[in-house]
This record gives C-alpha cells, sequence and structure tokens, in this order.
C-alpha cells in the first residue's frame, strides 16, 4: 500500500461494477451542481477555484506515515468546511477528473473514485463537521478540533467505500474483513495528516476571514462573533 492506495487503478474492480459506480457518481455530482447553484454567488465562486486549486497542489506533496506507507490530502473536509458539501464534492471531483488525465488513478475506475473521495468523503467529513460545531466552543480552536477529527473519519470512511466495491467486483481473490481493516488503519494515519494539514488551513482562513468559510456562515451568528472576537 502506498500514496495511491485511494486513487484506484484500472483492472482493480472489474468493469460492469466500475460502470455502474460512473453512473452513481454522475447521478450525484448532478444533485451537487443543482444544489451548489443556490450557495454559488461572487464569493463562493471564485473561493471554491481557489480550494479546487489548493487541494490540487497539495495532493502532490506525499507524507510518510510508516515504512512503505505514504499519504496525502484527499481534500473532502477541507472543501466542505470551506465552500460546503455541494461545492466541495465538485472541487474534489474536477481534482480527480484531472489527476486520471495524468494517470493518477485509471480512467475506468473514475466513478469509483468521485464516489469515495468527493462523495462519500466529503459527506462524511460534512456530517461529522455540523454536528461538532454544535457541540464544540465556536473558536478558532474549536474549528480547528472539528477539522481534526472530521479529517481522520472522512478519510476512513472513503477507504471503506473501496472495500464495498472491491466486494461487488474485485478482480482478485482476497479476504475483505483483512483488505477493510487494512485500509482502515493505514487511512487513520493518513488521516491524522489530512487532519493536520486540514485544521491549520481552515484556522488560518478562520482567523482572516472567517466570513469566507462555509461552515461558519452556516453557524453565523454564534459562530462568527466568537471567531471575530478571538482573532
Amino acid at each position: 500500500m502506498d500514496a495511491q492506495a485511494m486513487h484506484i487503478a484500472n483492472g482493480i474492480v472489474n468493469g460492469p461494477v466500475s460502470a455502474v459506480f460512473v453512473v452513481v457518481a454522475v447521478a450525484v455530482l448532478a444533485v451537487c451542481v443543482w444544489r451548489a447553484q443556490r450557495d454559488l454567488d461572487d464569493r463562493l465562486a471564485p473561493m471554491a477555484g481557489l480550494v479546487a486549486a489548493f487541494i490540487f497542489a497539495v495532493q502532490m506533496l506525499n507524507f510518510p506515515v510508516l515504512p512503505g506507507i505514504s499519504g496525502h490530502l484527499l481534500g473532502g473536509t477541507l472543501a466542505a468546511i470551506l465552500v460546503g458539501p455541494w461545492v466541495g464534492a465538485l472541487c474534489v471531483s474536477t481534482v480527480l477528473v484531472v489527476q486520471c488525465l495524468f494517470a493518477d488513478g485509471g480512467l475506468t475506475a473514475i466513478g469509483l473514485n468521485i464516489t469515495n473521495m468527493a462523495i462519500i468523503g466529503t459527506a462524511a467529513g460534512y456530517l461529522l463537521v455540523v454536528a461538532l460545531l454544535r457541540l464544540l466552543p465556536r473558536t478558532p480552536g474549536g474549528l480547528g478540533t472539528t477539522a481534526f477529527i472530521a479529517s481522520i473519519v472522512s478519510v476512513v470512511a472513503a477507504s471503506q467505500g473501496f472495500v464495498l466495491e472491491y466486494a461487488l467486483g474485485g478482480t482478485t481473490e482476497l479476504s475483505l474483513p483483512w483488505i477493510s481493516s487494512t485500509m482502515a488503519g493505514a487511512h487513520v494515519l493518513i488521516g491524522v495528516g489530512e487532519g493536520l494539514i486540514t485544521a491549520v488551513t481552515v484556522i488560518t482562513v478562520a482567523r482572516v476571514r472567517p466570513d469566507m468559510v462555509y461552515a461558519l456562515r452556516t453557524f453565523r451568528k454564534p459562530v462568527v462573533a466568537e471567531v471575530e472576537a478571538v482573532a
């Protein structure tokens, strides 16, 4: 397992299952486009471009987690916090499509990769962000803690998406419990690295421009006031 563990290559999952997840990804992204139209404005549109560019750039940087295992940012939680779940999923999907053209993830596996990283990862991260921001102190520290925890859960959830897909159409005979535990264990560590990157990034943005952070605007009255007071 290496830094590309979440980027499924061609041939890992069979053609029929890969095709089904292309349909799933297209359908969900169509919903994201429809819902994103409500959120996009003169402030969010350029922010979405910056988030996609940042995720693409940071994914080029691998960080070691164990001997022989390294990871990189997936970006689902980061995107969800900064631009919301609908636009966030589109940002991550755009990055994955561009990477696919450069052989980082198989072309026939693009539906699988979008489902795992852009859809499952972003959704899991955002749902936990919503829950945690109702419980933790709504300060830069609370936001950073939220981002850190949600990032770990998001990365592990995305890894288990692959386990499901492999169970449906894996092309080799491997033990599913072994695949699940191995993926989860490695991606907990990768999630820690992602959590640190995400926490530092959202805290920095929140201190400078809390109005540019989607998660803060969603809970605008209590959260933004506290962030601005501490900044």
